[in-house]
């Protein structure tokens, strides 16, 4: 099977997050097999998934140190399949035309598992390693990371150094930003559960609707879009504090810029302590927040301070969920990092809400003078590529990696921006065989 067939098959495996990388993972282990490698297979029960880690060498022996080659396996969920009109509104068929595949995955990152996978085979078995490469394709980096997180904790690597597979349209990313994903709960009053209540039973009431319109963005890069639930809620400071919120939603996810907000309002509610002045005292310590944050750049990023986006607000039956993520640089200490969430946390305690922080990792930098970035940047220099290190506004698996000492930068084939999570995702050929040069040289460098 040649490299292109190769790319074809992986893309038409489905391994999104309601499906599980399992069938992916033990084709990727089969052809690792078939090119000469040994693969050990990591199976972990997540929910009601199986999911798996591969683990692919040269020899059979586990060294005491080796390097790391790492991608994860697992792709975020297409959407609406009609909207990949470059793959025939499949975006598991892959499609070749003017020297790009088109696909889900192709850029973000499994071809560039392949790419590694070339690189290391092209070596053969017989060889006196230095440090001995180790080829990983991890689940779960879409929803927490968990495949790399096993992989630690069962002690299953033994890496001093790492290569992260990024989309990066080739440039070397020496830093990322962390993350921390949160999520506020402010419940209904007593008295505001009966008043709702006995509201939706009146043939006619005194509520006033609006809607609020923004332009969606990841939340990595809050500048790129425009904040409806922003809008909603600068909105509803401005209302007096007896309104009564009827209806509060907005946004798709904590991960996103939210593009569409509604907001359904009372005038005339008998309610004491309605649930809005309570959201609204928690947005302004979000905004707050946000001035603290133009005290901390870190001017290698864009943006170069931290920053925070409230993804989605929902009205369920007895409270109002407020959840969203802030990202963070390299400068941020753990210390001041806790000291906001302890900040927000108070705030929201105050106000009768749950606060609640769902996930967290930490930025990572391996500096410029480092042996790995030096040795990577040469390396693309001599291949006529950039050997200008870049910066990588959101978070990924090298934050997972560094915590535990492994010295990490991040690589890879296709564009990241107006192209991975989009139906027109792709990857041009002629970067994935650069990609696959560029790992032969740096294996030959750090490795043998």
């Amino acid at each position: 099977m040649d490299f292109i067939e190769a790319c074809r098959q992986f893309i038409s495996i489905d391994s999104t997050p309601t499906h599980g990388n399992r069938e992916l993972a033990r084709w990727a282990a089969a052809f690792c097999r078939r090119h000469g490698l040994e693969v050990e297979e990591q199976e972990e029960i997540v929910g009601d998934l199986e999911q798996v880690n591969i683990i692919a060498r040269p020899s059979k022996e586990r060294p005491q140190a080796e390097f790391l080659l790492q991608n994860h396996l697992d792709t975020v969920d297409p959407g609406p399949f009609s909207l990949w009109t470059q793959t025939g509104s499949n975006p598991f068929d892959a499609h070749i035309m003017d020297g790009k595949i088109y696909g889900l995955g192709a850029a973000d990152v499994k071809l560039d598992f392949l790419c590694k996978l070339w690189a290391i085979a092209s070596f053969g078995n017989d060889r006196a390693w230095k440090l001995p490469p180790v080829l990983v394709g991890t689940f779960g980096e879409e929803t927490g990371m968990q495949g790399a997180l096993k992989l630690i904790r069962k002690n299953k690597i033994a890496a001093k150094m790492a290569l992260i597979g990024e989309p990066s349209d080739l440039q070397l990313i020496n830093a990322a930003k962390g993350f921390a994903s949160v999520e506020i709960r402010v419940p209904f009053s007593d008295e505001e559960l009966q008043y709702r209540q006995e509201h939706n039973l009146r043939e006619s009431t005194s509520t006033q609707s609006k809607m609020f319109r923004g332009k969606a963005a990841h939340s990595s890069t809050p500048h790129l879009g425009e904040s409806a639930i922003s809008k909603m809620l600068e909105y509803l400071m401005m209302l007096p504090d007896s309104v009564n919120i009827m209806e509060i939603d907005g946004g798709i996810n904590f991960n996103t810029v939210p593009s569409n907000a509604f907001l359904e309002i009372d005038i005339a509610s008998p309610v004491k302590e309605p649930i809005g002045k309570k959201i609204v005292n928690i947005f302004r310590a979000l905004k707050s927040m946000e001035l603290q944050f133009l005290d901390y750049k870190d001017n290698e990023f864009h943006p170069s301070t931290p920053t925070l986006n409230i993804g989605l607000i929902r009205t369920n039956e007895d409270d109002v969920q407020i959840s969203g993520s802030c990202r963070l640089p390299p400068i941020i200490t753990h210390e001041v990092y806790e000291t906001w969430m302890d900040e927000l946390r108070a705030v929201c305690e105050k106000n009768g809400a749950i606060f609640r922080v769902n996930d967290y990792k930490k930025p990572y930098r391996t500096e410029r003078n480092s042996i790995l970035v030096k040795g990577c940047l040469d390396e693309l220099r001599n291949l006529g590529l950039s050997d200008k290190p870049i910066t990588q506004p959101s978070t990924n698996e090298a934050s997972i990696f560094s915590r535990i000492g492994i010295e990490c930068v991040c690589f890879g084939p296709g564009k990241r921006e107006d192209n991975v999570h989009t139906p027109t995702e792709h990857v041009a050929i002629a970067d994935l065989e650069k990609a696959i040069e560029f790992y032969k040289k740096i294996i030959e460098r750090f490795c043998l």
